[in-house]
């Protein structure tokens, strides 16, 4: 029968999602790992072998060796794509993609969007166009994986028509941007497939993007992503490969962190330990790495929230970053919760065991 493993962060990113798929992938190097949100704004830390690899554009089964799927509802960017891809082949890391044909592309135009509208700027953004490339697909210039493999007149031509609208006229800042992009284009080896093509998989792992709680359904608006951050869009695809076998893995830091503007309880400084692997640190869209107490009537609300769209057999909870923890989690209600309690105390998933409560 086949199965699927489902990797869910349960705060508002950051959780440690990309060494939970990597320790997935370390019991089934066979399998396919799937992305079912986001796109290249992720930074999914995983060491491996003494090698450090952020993946973004590919899935954190990568650097293990590992292929990655996006599926439809993912963004990709070109240029970004193309900077992990030469990343990882110095890493010895696979760089087998496939792609779903309605995957969005994020163009320089979405990008500079994203960076120039002070409203947008205002509720938080990352800089790397995902809001502007979803909020742009919804209506007429669409611009999908499939036009990747197409006809290049016709792919210049639905190019001019974005940069039509979003007004951007002969904008000399983004020649050489748009030059990169189109290199890009035609250097990359486009797997473009659709879900069909995972049914020879006996196991797929779905890799989760940023967490619960910046949902744009279930998140405090408008400090939210623009994605389905639960596990909905994983579980349609389940069905659609008519896989049943379904385990989650919910991850949580054993403190809570939000990049970004937005509500956050029980906020405060915190002094960390053994941090030099922090991926997420200041950057002038974000801003700063924020820090909390994790609050576990928070962390069961967000499980609440995924289980509207996710029945499955199983249910495991991860708590990272276990160097830092002074007895501030009811471990005991946890473990009442989840079938299993997972725990790791760094980016190498080697570390990953179960605890006992």
């Amino acid at each position: 029968m086949k199965k699927a493993k489902i990797v869910i962060g349960l705060g508002f990113g950051d959780e440690g999602k990309g060494i939970t798929t990597d320790f997935l992938c370390s019991q089934h190097p066979e399998a396919m790992v799937v992305r079912f949100s986001g796109g290249q704004q992720a930074a999914h830390t995983v060491v491996y072998e003494n090698e450090k690899h952020v993946h973004s554009s590919f899935c954190s089964g990568a650097l293990r060796g590992n292929f990655s799927y996006f599926s439809e509802h993912c963004t990709i960017h070109p240029s970004l794509l193309y900077n992990e891809q030469k990343e990882l082949e110095i890493k010895r890391g696979n760089t087998k993609l496939y792609i779903h044909p309605l995957a969005k592309v994020t163009t320089p135009f979405d990008v500079w969007s994203n960076r120039n509208n002070a409203k947008n700027l205002e509720h938080g953004s990352c800089g790397k166009g995902i809001g502007a490339t979803m909020k742009r697909n919804e209506g007429p210039y669409k611009l999908y994986a499939i036009d990747l493999i197409g006809p290049k007149s016709l792919f210049i031509e639905k190019l001019k028509n974005i940069a039509n609208y979003y007004g951007i006229i002969d904008n000399q800042e983004l020649k050489d941007d748009v030059a990169y992009f189109l290199e890009s284009v035609n250097a990359v080896d486009w797997r473009i497939k659709d879900y069909s093509f995972l049914k020879q998989y006996e196991t797929i792992i779905f890799e989760g993007s940023q967490g619960v709680l910046l949902d744009m359904n279930h998140g405090v608006f408008p400090n939210v992503t623009y994605a389905n951050t639960t596990a909905k869009n994983a579980i349609e695809i389940c069905k659609q490969l008519q896989i049943e076998d379904i385990e989650t893995f919910y991850v949580s830091r054993s403190y809570v962190t939000r990049h970004g503007n937005g509500w956050m309880l029980e906020e405060e400084e915190l002094t960390l330990k053994n941090n030099e692997e922090e991926t997420c640190v200041y950057n002038e869209y974000q801003k700063h790495l924020r820090f909390g107490k994790l609050n576990v009537e928070l962390l069961l609300h967000a499980k609440n929230i995924d289980q509207i769209y996710n029945r499955s057999i199983k249910s495991n909870i991860v708590i990272t970053c276990l160097d830092q923890l002074e007895n501030s989690i009811a471990f005991n209600t946890l473990k009442i919760e989840f079938n299993t309690v997972y725990g790791s105390y760094s980016p190498e998933s080697k570390t990953f065991k179960k605890l006992k409560i």
